[in-house]
């Protein structure tokens, strides 16, 4: 998200809905979800190594499990909600930075407001089916046909009604407003640095390689928050032996499994996954927000420039 208006911006860029659509598309099927199966196996299933839990899922199909629940949750996630991140963010920090507001709090609070847009106008339903995809018991093992995604999602939603496939829905909100504001709000931080060390004024343009170094500070630093996104996969989990274990609460809440997880699992627990997040976060940030900086510069006046 450009820390300055876009050139020939006179009021709502309504552009940057497809170029946050696009750009999350690019970024899920590319190094995004293989990064997501792993991070979620390892949330889901606390015992596993990194080593076990990539094992886990090759064992699931090869290929086709490093990219399980691709097609059509992670599609439909990240077309909807990259939308709806680059709008909004796009919006708020243009609009912060008009009244005088510092590069690095526009980026933090075009962030956290993007990324709450986004968690309750797209990500409940898609996000929880992802997640039920990856971590559900795989039926064909017992020699019984598997449920397609669709029986699946009709499954959850006669039982559970709206309630039941927007699960944890309160903690994506959670996550996605600290994930988003934590890596815009330190990207911004960390250009501003680039820029000092390289002589540069406030505002001045930094080359591409500038920027993905940026991107990488801020998708690395934004993982501090991974006991939330270790509680929302709890909380979506379809995993048997999460069903299966007695201490579990029968209704989940954002701070009984947060509770539920640290004395099942302590600190450890609540930072599972953290090192594919790591790789997740970075090649997110570089997509969604260097890159997206670029591509909204082109769209504008077919130069890329940023």
């Amino acid at each position: 998200m450009a820390v300055i208006k876009e050139p020939g911006q006179t009021g709502v860029n309504w552009s940057n809905i497809a170029v946050g659509a696009i750009m999350n598309m690019v970024q899920v099927t590319t190094l995004g979800q293989p990064l997501e199966v792993l991070k979620t196996q390892m949330a889901a299933n606390r015992s596993q190594t990194m080593a076990e839990a990539a094992k886990s899922v090759w064992a699931r199909g090869g290929i086709a499990g490093v990219f399980q629940g691709l097609i059509p949750w992670a599609w439909i996630e990240a077309s909807t909600k990259g939308a709806v991140l680059v709008f909004t963010a796009s919006e708020v920090e243009s609009a912060t930075l008009g009244l005088g507001v510092g590069p690095a709090t526009a980026g933090l609070l075009g962030g956290m407001t993007g990324g709450v847009a986004q968690a309750y106008a797209t990500m409940g339903f898609t996000t929880c089916m992802k997640t039920a995809e990856i971590t559900r018991h795989k039926q064909a093992a017992t020699g019984v046909k598997p449920q397609s995604t669709w029986a699946v999602f009709a499954d959850i939603y006669r039982r559970e009604g709206l309630a039941g496939v927007n699960k944890g829905v309160n903690a994506v909100a959670v996550r996605q407003c600290t994930n988003w504001g934590s890596r815009m709000g330190f990207a911004r931080l960390a250009e501003n640095g680039i820029r000092k060390v390289r002589g540069k004024k406030e505002g001045d343009a930094l080359g591409a390689l500038d920027k993905i170094a940026a991107s990488t500070v801020g998708g690395a630093l934004a993982t501090w928050n991974q006991p939330i996104e270790v509680v929302r996969v709890e909380m979506q989990s379809m995993a048997k032996a999460a069903a299966a274990n007695s201490n579990r609460p029968a209704k989940l809440t954002i701070f009984n499994t947060l509770n539920y997880i640290y004395k099942e699992n302590g600190i450890k627990g609540l930072y599972r996954g953290v090192t594919p997040r790591i790789g997740l976060g970075i090649w997110q940030t570089i997509c969604m927000v260097s890159l997206a900086d670029y591509v909204k510069v082109w769209v504008k006046t077919g130069k890329f420039t940023a």
